[in-house]
């Protein structure tokens, strides 16, 4: 089954994946179409790992459905999956860097596992690719030498490296001053307006998701666990009435999660 280039990017469907007994992902269905920033947002615990996981294709639905491209992944054999995962980038949550490389190595590592160009090439592609995200000039730098805002930029930069037409981005914002966390969301911004790319980011920073996102869904816990608890975009998300997710949304202390819950008992409430 190929892609309707008009169609949806990632097809989820009844999305289930139980651990020893214990459902993790419960009927989640969405789409993303092509050029979206279509972040998946939630608490603590809430499956948004285990369902990033699902969509990049290091793990199988218990049931239901996955495609990315038209393609099912749960079907594909490990050529498909090669040639699948050659289409999409991955922004890891810590970079994923190694030390041992410097930044221009650490960028040009999938070029040099997935295509035949000349290191020529390579070295052009990395220059550009270290222009894009602003680090020009620091590409014999090595991981330990910069900082981490950098690291996550760097990491950017690799995930860009094949010109993918899909970006998967964890936490990318993570540890970051609020500076480095407003031009890692410009960047993030650029991918879909200045070269198309389709872009789902898992987060659970709010002002980094609403000011990136085109669409958005969250994830419940607790009596909800893995399940869609709301769905759209950004405005539709903020006028949503619901005292639990205003709470969630806004970061306030105290509601109907109260303050002086455990965690557990924090784990238990939300979205209950």
């Amino acid at each position: 089954m190929g892609q309707d280039r008009n169609g949806p990017v990632i097809e989820v469907d009844e999305l289930v994946r139980e651990f020893d007994g214990r459902r993790v992902l419960d009927g989640i269905t969405f789409r993303v179409m092509p050029g979206e920033t279509f972040v998946i947002m939630g608490g603590s615990g809430c499956g948004k790992s285990t369902l990033l996981r699902h969509l990049i294709g290091t793990e199988r639905p218990t049931s239901g459905t996955v495609r990315l491209f038209g393609e099912d992944l749960a079907s594909l054999d490990a050529l498909g999956t090669i040639a699948l995962r050659k289409r999409f980038g991955m922004l890891f949550q810590s970079g994923a860097l190694l030390e041992s490389l410097t930044v221009a190595e650490n960028v040009a590592l999938p070029l040099e596992a997935h295509t035949r160009l000349a290191a020529s090439l390579i070295d052009i592609t990395v220059k550009m690719k270290l222009e894009q995200v602003g680090l020009t000039g620091h590409g014999e730098k090595y991981p330990a030498e910069i900082s981490g805002g950098m690291r996550k930029r760097v990491a950017l930069a690799r995930a860009l490296a094949m010109d993918p037409e899909l970006i998967f981005s964890d936490e990318p914002t993570s540890g970051l001053d609020p500076v480095m966390t407003a031009v890692i969301d410009q960047l993030t911004k650029d991918l879909s307006t200045k070269i198309g790319a389709t872009v789902v980011v898992v987060t659970h920073d709010m002002e980094s998701a609403f000011r990136i996102a085109t669409r958005m869904i969250m994830l419940g816990t607790g009596a909800s666990q893995g399940k869609i608890v709301a769905e759209g975009t950004p405005e539709e998300i903020r006028s949503n009435p619901d005292p639990m997710l205003q709470q969630f949304i806004q970061g306030l202390p105290d509601g109907p999660i109260p303050y002086k819950l455990s965690g557990d008992e924090y784990s238990e409430a939300l979205f209950r």
